[in-house]
């Protein structure tokens, strides 16, 4: 439950299990990562590169399937259902991390799905949404520390068949 940082990354203890997280991104609540890959013009939005954090991908265990419900320049809103995944342990839908229109799905991850697993920080990224300056439902690192700390008692009080206390 707690965590340990370097100059670049933090790494979450989940029972004998380290996750780690870099620095140089920002964090949805629903377990997704973001990072800018291109700042915002006038009169143009930023566009942030989206992918499954390692807490996810650890609680997921081999992702093998990747189906997307939205098509490129879509427009979502946060918390829209945008697809659907299935690993060894769950299947889920997976929703927007925010508001912003789609400008790009990774196609070698919707190919070969274990790319999530392999490398969730790099190859294994999912989608690029173009998101408006002013959106500030992403968390700094420390924030999502903090709310890895919440999401990580509730997950072993589920698992745990706890859930209701």
């Amino acid at each position: 439950m707690s965590d340990t940082r370097s100059t670049d990354s933090f790494t979450f203890a989940m029972g004998e299990f380290d996750a780690t997280f870099p620095l140089d991104r920002r964090y949805a609540k629903n377990h997704m990562w973001a990072k800018c890959v291109s700042a915002a013009e006038p009169a143009a939005p930023a566009t942030w590169r989206f992918g499954l954090t390692a807490y996810a991908v650890r609680l997921l265990q081999d992702v093998y399937f990747l189906d997307w419900e939205i098509d490129v320049p879509e427009s979502v809103q946060q918390r829209q259902m945008i697809g659907a995944i299935e690993s060894k342990k769950a299947e889920s839908d997976l929703y927007a991390p925010v508001t912003g229109t789609l400008s790009a799905i990774n196609e070698h991850v919707l190919a070969d799905p274990s790319l999530i697993n392999a490398d969730p920080y790099g190859a294994g990224w999912m989608i690029e949404l173009a998101v408006a300056d002013d959106d500030t439902s992403l968390l700094s690192p420390d924030q999502y520390a903090e709310h890895l700390t919440e999401a990580w008692e509730i997950a072993q009080r589920t698992i745990k068949g706890q859930a209701n206390f």
